[in-house]
């Protein structure tokens, strides 16, 4: 039986293999081809639910979502860069996952860990749609949807008692819909300060994993697992509200400064003062300024005829930045007829200052030059002054700064020491709790701009504010229906303003010679109760008797 299986296996070998290739000859010759029939193209409106199921999952979110946009000059960008993007990515990921190998090496015994093949692959991720958020703050937000479905060639060598372990990564897909927060916004290249990222849903990430050849991720129930599980991590650390803050520059460098707290000066007395004038006197007073902040400095009295004289006069300046700012102090010689004389000046840190705690200086004064402000020099005694300071921060900002800043706010106890002096015992309160409302704060009104302003005869727009019988007014721009000013006023209150209305008005003023000076472009009076319970708005306003003006005002109250 076994000779003739053998004998029957090979006559059937030798007589189908001519025959088949016989048949295939004329079947190939002989037979017509059939006509390829060109597909069906139907409206969206004609498919079934069937086939829009299938097919709606694919079309991109610019055309399903109005609010998003093509972006295809984007991809054709990224695609350009990819080559080069994916040898500065892989240097990224080897540099990262090298130190994390070497923690492994000697454990579980691994002799060794280390890429075989690192690269991104050919194919580059696309950008299905860009939305755009606008908003009032200083920042710009973009929710990109990103789709990549790449061909990356990862392999990782594993040398395991000697015996080297290949494992493949292939077959790599990623959907990510990433909301993506340039904040804030600064006048200095790239003009953002950080980019801070969140993902606004679960990542879809798919991949297939080989070891030795063999593709694991085929081992029922461990493709759910690993999905789920990456799902999760990646879900804790970035899906929102949490995100992932990127550094770009220094903020306290670049960003404009915003008020701190309140500097109480008393300006006491000055002793033996210079002699300026021909007769034998001096007629001072004391100009006081923060450096940096560029407001009008303030000013005391004129005391007549007096080298010691006594003022006992109090200010208050806004602080910006306690670690870095000086109180400058200059004593003049008041002349009615020309310049005044400059007697002396002396500086003094504000970091040397203890929070809510007030200080005597007895400075002597220094000679003052114009042509180096850095370096004073004193060959003569210019005489001392004497001012007592206090810094008051705001309740918003304890807890900010270092040094002798560090504090907890003071509470006084009220009691009385044997000599009649009232002492000042110090608690800890934070005041966080918001309960009341009252006490000394500081009202600040930042016109960011104004957009479809219109007037009759000229275009030249100002914004003019009115509070308490104050006013204040920003540049002109000439030559504009949407100004941009950015500039920021301050009102320093004795009690919060619940009750008030803050005027604000937008003019236009001719540069020229002609009629009509001045123009209303519109106005709006805004209540500040909302300002002092919600400590900040921020918003646009429809300007009254404008016909599509808008202005865009920030308001906050900050409190001591």
């Amino acid at each position: 039986m076994g000779f003739l299986s053998s004998l029957l296996e090979i006559l059937g070998l030798g007589i189908g293999i001519p025959l088949g290739l016989l048949v295939g000859f004329y079947y190939f010759i002989y037979s017509k081809p059939k006509e390829v029939e060109d597909p069906v193209i139907k409206p969206l409106h004609e498919l079934d639910k069937t086939a829009l199921q299938d097919l709606l999952p694919e079309i991109p979110l610019w055309v399903k979502n109005p609010n998003y946009h093509t972006v295809d000059w984007m991809n054709k960008f990224i695609s350009d860069l990819w080559p080069y993007l994916d040898q500065e990515i892989t240097g990224m990921i080897r540099s990262t996952a090298e130190p994390i190998f070497a923690e492994y090496i000697g454990k579980f015994q691994i002799k060794a860990i280390a890429f075989e093949r690192l690269s991104m692959g050919t194919v580059p991720p696309v950008l299905n749609g860009l939305k755009v958020y606008e908003t009032n703050e200083k920042e710009l937000i973009m929710e990109p949807s990103v789709k990549w479905a790449g061909n990356p060639n990862i392999v990782v060598v594993l040398k395991i008692l000697s015996i080297p372990i290949t494992v493949q990564l292939e077959d790599l897909q990623i959907f990510l819909a990433p909301r993506i927060t340039l904040t804030p916004l600064v006048p200095a290249f790239p003009c953002f300060a950080n980019i801070v990222v969140s993902l606004m849903e679960k990542p879809h990430v798919d991949f297939g994993m080989s070891i030795l050849g063999g593709d694991i991720m085929s081992i029922p129930g461990l493709y759910h697992f690993v999905q789920e599980t990456i799902k999760k991590q990646v879900a804790d650390l970035y899906l929102w509200p949490q995100t992932l803050e990127i550094p770009i520059l220094d903020v306290s460098t670049v960003a404009v400064k915003k008020p701190v707290g309140i500097l109480h000066v008393n300006v006491v007395q000055a002793v033996k003062l210079l002699k300026k004038d021909i007769l034998g006197s001096s007629d001072p007073y004391v100009k006081l300024s923060l450096t940096g902040d560029g407001l009008p400095a303030k000013k005391t009295s004129i005391k007549k005829k007096n080298l010691n004289p006594e003022w006992n006069e109090k200010f208050k300046l806004i602080v910006k930045d306690p670690n870095s700012q000086f109180l400058q102090l200059q004593v003049f010689d008041w002349d009615k007829v020309g310049a005044h004389d400059r007697i002396g000046r002396q500086l003094v840190p504000l970091k040397t200052l203890t929070p809510f705690e007030m200080k005597e200086f007895k400075l002597d004064l220094l000679r003052d030059s114009s042509k180096d402000t850095t370096c004073f020099q004193s060959k003569k005694q210019r005489g001392q002054l004497v001012v007592e300071l206090k810094f008051v921060p705001f309740k918003e900002e304890r807890g900010r700064f270092s040094g002798p800043l560090d504090f907890s706010e003071p509470k006084e106890n009220g009691t009385t020491n044997e000599n009649g002096i009232n002492e000042v015992s110090l608690s800890s309160d934070d005041g966080s709790n918001g309960s009341t409302l009252g006490g000394a704060g500081l009202l600040s009104v930042t016109i960011q701009g104004a957009e479809d302003v219109e007037g009759k005869c000229h275009n030249n727009p100002y914004a003019m504010i009115l509070f308490r019988g104050e006013m204040k007014k920003t540049t002109m721009i000439r030559k504009t229906r949407d100004p941009r000013w950015d500039e920021e006023f301050q009102f320093m209150l004795e009690e919060p303003p619940l009750h008030e209305i803050i005027h604000i008005e937008v003019l236009s003023k001719r540069t020229g010679i002609g009629f009509r000076f001045k123009e209303s472009l519109g106005y709006v009076e805004i209540t500040l109760a909302d300002v002092v319970h919600n400590r900040r708005i921020n918003q646009k306003y429809h300007l009254i008797d404008s016909k599509n003006g808008v202005i865009h005002v920030e308001i906050s109250w900050k409190t001591i």
